[in-house]
């Protein structure tokens, strides 16, 4: 956890550009090197690095990174912050997501959340009118075991979840709106905010 300002920061995602950026640079520094110091002389290896930087702006920030630019997340106890747009907590069913985190589940699907895969996957974040909206997390299991236990601290303690849970209507959240027939995975991003 993190502290920006007088606001805690309890998970937070960046969109993934240094490290990108960075094993780009690796990858074409090790030919660069490997070329000038072995088969060739430096100064006709530099076209390595010159190849390195043209493909980099339509490869690597075109087709890797922009798509994933919308996976900026940071979640803090006032507000779920998706790139530059916030979802305030009042808005968020953390109810629901107390319960299901402690059966071990998340909105996300059926299976219990240590056996998720470390990919890139939705998480769907349920509203209090029973809509939900989905966010991507290249880590999901870490989103949902920080958001969940947020959750039920903020409910009052698991004893009080339970109790409020058995009371209480806690409707299945239905996406924003409909799914293209593919696989639908790129359209889950932040229906909230289009």
């Amino acid at each position: 956890m993190a502290t920006t300002g007088k606001r805690r920061v309890l998970y937070r995602q960046g969109s993934g550009f240094w490290p990108m950026t960075a094993k780009w640079a690796l990858v074409f520094g090790a030919v660069y090197l490997l070329d000038g110091g072995l088969i060739r002389s430096w100064g006709e290896a530099l076209v390595w690095v010159g190849i390195g930087v043209l493909l980099w702006v339509p490869c690597g920030i075109g087709v890797v990174w922009y798509p994933r630019r919308d996976q900026r997340v940071r979640l803090t106890a006032a507000e779920l912050r998706v790139r530059r747009r916030g979802l305030p907590m009042e808005d968020v069913n953390l109810l629901h997501v107390a319960r299901l985190w402690l059966e071990g589940r998340s909105t996300a699907d059926d299976l219990p959340v240590p056996e998720w895969p470390r990919t890139e996957r939705v998480v769907w974040v349920p509203l209090r009118d029973g809509r939900a909206f989905g966010v991507e997390f290249r880590d999901p299991a870490a989103f949902a075991g920080v958001f969940g236990a947020f959750a039920v601290e903020a409910c009052g303690g698991p004893d009080a979840v339970r109790a409020r849970a058995a009371t209480a209507a806690c409707p299945e959240p239905r996406p924003m709106r409909a799914r293209p027939a593919g696989d639908g995975s790129a359209a889950d991003l932040l229906d909230l905010f289009d």
